[in-house]
């Protein structure tokens, strides 16, 4: 990765806050480029498509909604710590490996509330 130029980026009032919503893109787009941010992707479809089956009430959409949310956030962040130990730790060591478990098992919560509540909820649903 080649270094960055830090002209231009100490904007004030309302630059300073577009000029973070783009960033936040940014940082969006490289997410999808991992394969693991596209499959929960396509499990939250999944889950919005059982959602609509069932007929689930609008707070239980937003609670998906939001889980779904949560779970990205987790997995920018542990891509994120991906980065800068393959950055600062090109090596093999123990020391980066127990941080990128740890980021991953940050993920593998996430994704256990995700499908848990969206298991719970269909089913719930379903059974009356």
């Amino acid at each position: 990765m080649e270094p960055l130029e830090k002209e231009g980026m100490e904007e004030k009032g309302l630059a300073h806050v577009v000029a973070a919503f783009g960033y936040s893109m940014a940082g969006l787009r490289f997410l999808l480029k991992e394969e693991a941010a596209r499959l929960e992707i396509v499990l939250f479809l999944a889950a919005v498509a059982l959602f609509a089956v069932c007929g689930v009430a609008f707070w239980q959409w937003a609670v998906l909604v939001g889980l779904f949310v949560w779970l990205l956030m987790v997995e920018a962040i542990n891509t994120a710590i991906e980065l800068i130990v393959d950055r600062t730790s090109p090596e093999i060591s123990a020391f980066g490996k127990h941080t990128k478990d740890l980021g991953s098992f940050a993920v593998f919560c996430s994704l256990v509330i995700f499908c848990g509540y969206t298991l719970v909820t269909a089913g719930l649903v379903l059974t009356g």
